[in-house]
């Protein structure tokens, strides 16, 4: 199986070109090429497959096998892998997933990929579709108890469930205690992608997130997207919100007329190489 392994900020993934490759198991091979031991190394797989629906599918598979609706990361390492190796030549490509189907502006300099705006389209706020249970219609700032500790939480789906926590300190968050609790806490059915989010001003936040299905990863394009939803939706920013991640920065924008979530930031390529197919 060919493949080639990209990230954004950080978060990565390994990719396969499904126009010419057929994985046979995606489940069990995305555990097994993410491993970072005995694998490649990679919080999760994704397929880069043909649609009838857009331009291109993207299939995801977090690194514990499950699936995955969407990835704002990810997505945007499928939009620089078909325009670089040329599945298109088009700049403005659909790409569907099972979050729905997501609109990317790519950036081009030089014949080459530089930089993407992506659509994410509106978040979706109503709790049961989040889905969200026990907290209310709408999760804004709600208290939720974990661990004996109570938290405030606002849900916001971008695709996929995210539930943003803001707290005054985020560095020293003892993340692989907390994360777990929040990930198959009883209110989340569907397991829950969890922002720690700290608020620097107006225009800034700071994050980290735990990932349902792979732990902490150094960004999350869906749950910077949540931050800034959140943030607006709390009052402590403006509607264009910086975000800082770990593997570096994403500008986020809610056009609150429209209610559309943009994304802008950078993806990729690590390697190529060739994995025994399972």
């Amino acid at each position: 199986m060919r493949f080639t392994k990209m990230q954004g900020l950080g978060n990565d993934y390994v990719y396969v070109n499904c126009f010419e490759e057929k994985v046979a198991r995606p489940s069990e091979t995305a555990v097994r090429v993410s491993d970072r031991h005995f694998g490649i190394g990679a919080d999760g797989l994704i397929l880069i497959k043909p649609s009838e629906k857009a331009d291109f599918e993207m299939e995801m598979y977090n690194a514990d096998g499950s699936r995955g609706e969407m990835c704002g990361n990810g997505i945007r390492c499928v939009a620089k892998y078909v325009y670089d190796y040329g599945l298109t030549d088009q700049t403005h490509i659909s790409i569907e997933t099972l979050g729905g189907i997501k609109y990317l502006d790519l950036i081009v300099e030089e014949g080459r990929h530089r930089l993407e705006k992506l659509d994410m389209v509106s978040p979706v706020l109503e709790a049961e579709q989040i889905p969200i249970i026990g907290l209310g219609n709408r999760v804004l700032d709600e208290p939720i108890r974990v661990d004996d500790m109570e938290y405030r939480i606002t849900g916001v789906s971008m695709g996929n469930p995210h539930g943003v926590v803001f707290l005054k300190d985020v560095k020293n968050l003892e993340i692989e205690k907390i994360g777990p609790l929040f990930e198959h806490h009883e209110c989340f059915p569907n397991r829950v992608n969890t922002e720690f989010a700290h608020v620097l001003d107006r225009q800034t936040a700071e994050m980290r997130v735990w990932e349902r299905g792979s732990g902490e990863t150094l960004a999350c394009g869906t749950g910077a997207c949540a931050v800034a939803v959140a943030c607006v939706l709390n009052g402590y920013t403006e509607e264009e919100v910086t975000v800082k991640l770990l593997g570096g920065e994403l500008q986020i924008r809610w056009d609150r007329e429209k209610d559309r979530v943009y994304m802008t930031g950078p993806a990729e390529v690590v390697f190529d190489g060739e994995w025994p197919e399972v």
